[in-house]
């Protein structure tokens, strides 16, 4: 089985970027009047802990797979995989996103609510009597199986922010 850590070691340069696009989706202005009663400028829309799920995939991939995004389902070791920690309720958010082609910045990226597609997730099996509504692959060295989701396929309102990919540059 492949070693994780160079993927995230990989993946982690781009958390300051990822933690600076979710300031703009997770911190609001408040109404007038909490700034002239409350001294707020400033409000964090969730108090209790968020926890948000981030993969970013390599350039190489935008152009086939940016209107989709995966969610590791499977692995040899039989340890647990981020979609069954999403279906037993972990996770507020899912941050996917895909660098540019140097890998200094993210060139696309969405922001999904995931209380939105578990219902959606939950929903589809229920109608479809057990199928999972999603695309089921592995890895190519077999490290693990994910299944694959089209962002068209779910509810408008699980897309809370996104970027689509810019011609040059990350801005």
């Amino acid at each position: 089985m492949n070693n994780w850590k160079p993927d995230k070691n990989w993946s982690d340069k781009f958390l300051p970027e990822i933690k600076s696009i979710l300031g703009s989706y997770l911190i609001g202005e408040p109404e007038p009047d909490e700034d002239a009663q409350r001294n707020t400028d400033l409000i964090v829309l969730k108090m209790e802990a968020v926890r948000i799920g981030c993969r970013i995939r390599r350039y190489k991939f935008l152009a086939s797979y940016g209107e989709e995004f995966t969610i590791r389902s499977s692995r040899p070791s039989g340890m647990k995989t981020e979609l069954a920690k999403i279906i037993e309720g972990w996770g507020d958010y899912f941050f996917y996103g895909f660098s540019n082609q140097e890998e200094t910045c993210l060139a696309a990226y969405f922001l999904g609510d995931m209380n939105v597609f578990r219902l959606w997730f939950n929903s589809r099996i229920v109608r479809d009597k057990g199928c999972i509504p999603a695309i089921n692959k592995a890895n190519t060295d077999n490290s693990s199986g994910f299944y694959i989701f089209r962002v068209a396929d779910l509810p408008a309102n699980f897309i809370i922010g996104r970027k689509l990919a810019a011609r040059i540059g990350c801005k």
